[in-house]
């Protein structure tokens, strides 16, 4: 019995410091992003609203997060509303183990980005680090080619700061914290495509 108790004690302990980790950077992120991140919603409101799509790219929790975003905008979110076109580049496995093979790791996304791309697509990277190879990648070459793109990273940006025109960095190098701030960030995009998504029907 003391045993189990003690067991329940530092559980109830591990639950109270990671939450406390979560509000002591509240504050801070919530500053830090404000600005850059009504920009990118400013951004996909007109990319929404034109008929154009985002296409997501990220790796581990960052590509379940890509595609949880992609099927809301596809889907619904909180309600009923025409569908658009949003796209994973993360889901295809025929796609990505032939280019990964034929091709390298690093080229799984762009070469999807050049085949799927139009003008006025957006294309929005994953990453917590701000330097995944593939992420940078695709992001380079959308860049380079005249369409939008837009990054939500960890603290400073990294690699994908310089390459994206809407970088989105939580002032945080701890991965776990990051992603669950991305995902309060792309609910929040997943509203604002909704709105407009509602307003036109």
């Amino acid at each position: 019995m003391t045993d189990s108790m003690d067991r329940r004690t530092e559980l109830g302990e591990l639950f109270d410091r990671e939450i406390e980790r979560r509000t002591v950077l509240k504050q801070e992120w919530i500053a830090s992003v404000r600005e850059p991140f009504v920009a990118l919603c400013e951004k996909l409101e007109q990319v929404v609203r034109e008929g154009h799509a985002v296409l997501i790219c990220g790796n581990g929790g960052s590509a379940a997060q890509a595609q949880h975003f992609a099927a809301e905008v596809v889907g619904r979110f909180r309600r009923e509303h025409k569908p658009a076109p949003a796209i994973a580049l993360t889901v295809d496995t025929s796609v990505l183990t032939s280019l990964g093979n034929d091709y390298g790791f690093e080229e799984i996304f762009k070469r999807q980005a050049e085949a799927l791309m139009r003008k006025g697509d957006l294309l929005l990277g994953l990453s917590t680090s701000g330097t995944s190879p593939n992420v940078v990648k695709a992001l380079t070459w959308a860049r380079n080619n005249g369409h939008m793109t837009a990054a939500l990273t960890g603290e400073g940006g990294g690699t994908m700061a310089s390459v994206s025109d809407f970088c989105v960095a939580v002032p945080s190098t701890d991965t776990d914290l990051i992603q669950e701030r991305h995902l309060v960030l792309l609910h929040i995009l997943a509203e604002v495509a909704e709105r407009v998504l509602t307003a036109s029907q």
